[in-house]
């Protein structure tokens, strides 16, 4: 027995509700949109070649360096953000993302990281000046 109140659903009622038309999957007017995914696979391949052009990188290699690359990346890009944001800056220059690689990078490995990252931006900068 029903509630009071409420009214018994009739068998017709799903069916009076006005449906929206459903679009057809092979419309061609609406292109689907390719997963946003980004990585830096083929930059590492580039740079494999140059170090050492002989060699391959199998694909689940790859993968785990496309995962190291981000994470690297993910940590200096917090570190260099807490650091402009201590120093009351809204702005991450190079002097941000160089003391950030000092602060996470373990010793030898930040020297060159550091005089690598500086010879980069000098060399931009030139080629700035240049044109």
């Amino acid at each position: 027995m029903p509630k009071a109140g409420k009214k018994p659903r009739s068998a017709g009622a799903a069916e009076t509700k006005a449906k929206a038309p459903k679009k057809s999957a092979a419309d061609p007017s609406k292109k689907r949109k390719k997963p946003n995914t980004s990585s830096y696979s083929s930059y590492i391949y580039k740079v494999l070649k140059q170090v050492h052009p002989d060699t391959g990188i199998s694909k689940k290699a790859m993968v785990v360096m496309d995962s190291f690359v981000h994470d690297i990346f993910e940590r200096l890009a917090t570190e260099a953000g807490r650091l402009a944001r201590y120093n009351g800056k809204h702005t991450i220059t190079s002097r941000e993302i160089q003391t950030s690689v000092r602060l996470i990078l373990p010793g030898e490995l930040a020297k060159h990281a550091v005089s690598e990252g500086t010879k980069a931006v000098t060399k931009y900068n030139s080629a700035g000046d240049n044109e």
